[in-house]
């Protein structure tokens, strides 16, 4: 199956991954064009540099390519290919030696009140560039939790599991990340009113 360029706005991605499977190389280039700005925004996020979030999104798609025929259908092309991002950026951090802040044992922040900074999705656009600025300012481990939790929404349970670290050190990460953007927020709203 040749995906072209007039039917290739009515495949799904579904039918596009069975299509790189069959080894269709302009379904991959469909597939790359519709969502490599996502993966890439997710890699900054959680990278928080330019050139690593680049290098990282060729990658996942070096990896999406290789791996498509694990892509069974049974949930949505976008959640498989996120968390084939996620798992990348993980390797990535592995990789390169990077640790992730262990700073609590089980359930010290167990009582701690799920609030985002606010939603991301209703911020104009000066607001959104400081987040993603505090954000690449946080330490790694903390980047990671906040982004996955705050932004990508997963639940502490499952970041647990994701990182290998306990669900009470995701709780812990998340709440002094978010106490460090609070800092790095205001800080950068301080030096903006100076200026």
């Amino acid at each position: 199956m040749t995906v072209t360029a007039e039917r290739s706005q009515t495949v799904s991605d579904t039918e596009l991954a069975r299509a790189v499977a069959a080894g269709d190389s302009d379904a991959f280039e469909k597939l790359y064009e519709q969502h490599h700005r996502r993966v890439y925004s997710l890699c900054l996020r959680m990278l928080g540099g330019v050139q690593q979030a680049e290098d990282l999104t060729q990658e996942v798609f070096l990896q999406v390519f290789r791996k498509i025929g694990s892509f069974r259908g049974d949930s949505a092309f976008t959640t498989w290919l996120h968390r084939l991002t996620v798992n990348q950026v993980l390797m990535h951090f592995r990789k390169r030696g990077v640790k992730l802040e262990h700073t609590s044992e089980e359930g010290d922040f167990s009582s701690v009140v799920e609030t985002p900074l606010q939603s991301t999705r209703r911020i104009s656009m000066v607001d959104r560039i400081a987040l993603e600025r505090a954000i690449s300012e946080l330490p790694p481990g903390y980047r990671t939790v906040f982004v996955l939790h705050d932004v990508e929404g997963f639940t502490h349970d499952e970041i647990a599991r994701l990182l290998g670290i306990a669900e009470g050190t995701s709780k812990a990460q998340l709440f002094k990340a978010r106490r460090t953007m609070r800092a790095l927020l205001t800080r950068q709203e301080i030096e903006e009113n100076v200026q």
